[in-house]
């Protein structure tokens, strides 16, 4: 294009620069070569694969301009969370309720898996907070080349809807054991200790 005194370059904006003009542009594609259409695939997800992995699909994706190959499709993977675990990595954790009288006297107890159930030994006088670690138990993620673990974290359940009976004896094992507090319970009374050394201050 001149304009005076200078010359102006631009693509046409007939052809967009092909070269060549359609007469008799197709009414589905307006003379573009390409059709806008939906279609749905069958994605296969590998194991192990974590949120934000991508997962490459070969010619799936725009087709190509003037002819040319198709593109690839990636598709983007968001992990919904579950009823029970917790990814960390290839790590998984999770909470497991026992009652109060497995965790004074001890015993066995049985956890959920990504496998089926694993048997967890509980000492005796197990507090709330303490984590059981079951080795390769977790997730083999796409680029490891072991299983993570599985950490069980303890949550003490409270007995509910007590019968007079239940109440009864569970009064009485409070008066037990008020008898030598420090004893039974020496996390409250370091606690405790704490609580006066702050207000002593």
């Amino acid at each position: 294009m001149q304009q005076g005194f200078f010359s102006i370059q631009q693509t046409c904006p007939k052809c967009q620069g092909n070269g060549k003009i359609i007469a008799n542009p197709c009414a589905a594609c307006h003379g573009t070569g390409r059709v806008k259409q939906h279609k749905t695939l069958n994605v296969k997800i590998p194991e192990g694969v974590d949120d934000g992995d991508r997962i490459r699909i070969s010619g799936e994706g725009e087709a190509g301009v003037n002819g040319g190959p198709p593109g690839d499709l990636y598709v983007v993977v968001h992990l919904s969370a579950h009823s029970v675990f917790r990814r960390d990595g290839d790590n998984l954790h999770c909470e497991i309720l026992i009652s109060f009288t497995v965790v004074a006297l001890g015993g066995e107890i049985e956890v959920l898996t990504l496998e089926g159930y694993a048997k967890i030994k509980v000492p005796s006088e197990t507090q709330t907070g303490k984590i059981f670690r079951l080795r390769s138990k977790g997730i083999k993620g796409v680029r490891s080349h072991e299983k993570g673990d599985l950490l069980c974290h303890v949550v003490v359940e409270t007995p509910v809807k007590l019968t007079a009976r239940q109440k009864e004896l569970l009064e009485e094992l409070e008066t037990i054991s008020l008898k030598d507090g420090p004893r039974h319970s020496p996390r409250a009374k370091s606690w405790m200790d704490k609580a006066r050394e702050f207000f002593s201050e």
